[in-house]
């Protein structure tokens, strides 16, 4: 069982903001989940993965990127990268605080966006301990050409990819050789028939995903 409420930091700028999973019993290990750039932190496929991990323990932070806090709806403009990045530091040390605990383990995960975002954050400093990247956007649907890989080399910490076999934004096979410019271990979990959303659009969802990726996840970060 868990708890879960409202959260937020204002003593940093961009703030923080967004919903804590509490567990009854936590286990030592912290999650950051943010949103794709139509969504937030209300996102069907974060909720369930956040209960998910939560119920195994994990104390879940589900936040709105800076961006998403300015507009409720919309995609980040172009000037919007930098900051987004800067609120998930932000969150990071939030997390930490909140926690505790020095010897805790914190992971950073984002559908997406979110996932570009964090993935090119911890390139940058290695702040957490993994990376958890669900339906990463190696490209625009149109622009396969155009790679978002040029910081893949730099990310120092282990990343679990969970990636739809019908993605638009990336083939698995696109995905794979991606992930082998990762100098830290990776893992890449395919979910069939899956399109970008992972099979949570709308009211639809995969009832057996999030169980199966904290399944994934634990093997892989044990």
């Amino acid at each position: 069982m868990s708890d879960t409420k409202a959260f937020a930091d204002t003593s940093s700028d961009p703030p923080v903001r967004g919903f804590l999973h509490v567990p009854d019993s936590p286990s030592g290990d912290d999650l950051i989940l943010t949103h794709g750039a139509g969504g937030n932190a209300h996102m069907p496929l974060l909720v369930a993965l956040a209960e998910a991990f939560a119920g195994a323990g994990f104390v879940v932070l589900r936040c709105d990127l800076p961006f998403r806090q300015q507009r409720s709806f919309g995609p980040p403009r172009p000037g919007d990268a930098a900051r987004d990045r800067l609120g998930l530091k932000n969150a990071i040390t939030a997390m930490r605080k909140f926690s505790s605990y020095s010897l805790r383990r914190l992971f950073v995960g984002g559908q997406s966006y979110g996932g570009r975002q964090a993935s090119t954050l911890l390139a940058e400093e290695q702040l957490a301990d993994g990376l958890l990247l669900l339906s990463y956007p190696l490209h625009a649907p149109s622009r396969p050409d155009q790679l978002r890989i040029q910081h893949l080399p730099q990310i120092a910490v282990p990343v679990m990819f969970v990636h739809g076999t019908r993605d638009p934004f990336g083939t698995i096979d696109e995905i794979e050789a991606a992930r082998k410019l990762i100098p830290a271990k990776t893992l890449l979990v395919p979910i069939e028939g899956a399109g970008h959303d992972l099979g949570f659009k709308g009211k639809s969802k995969r009832d057996a995903l999030p169980a199966m990726v904290l399944g994934k996840f634990q093997q892989f970060f044990i």
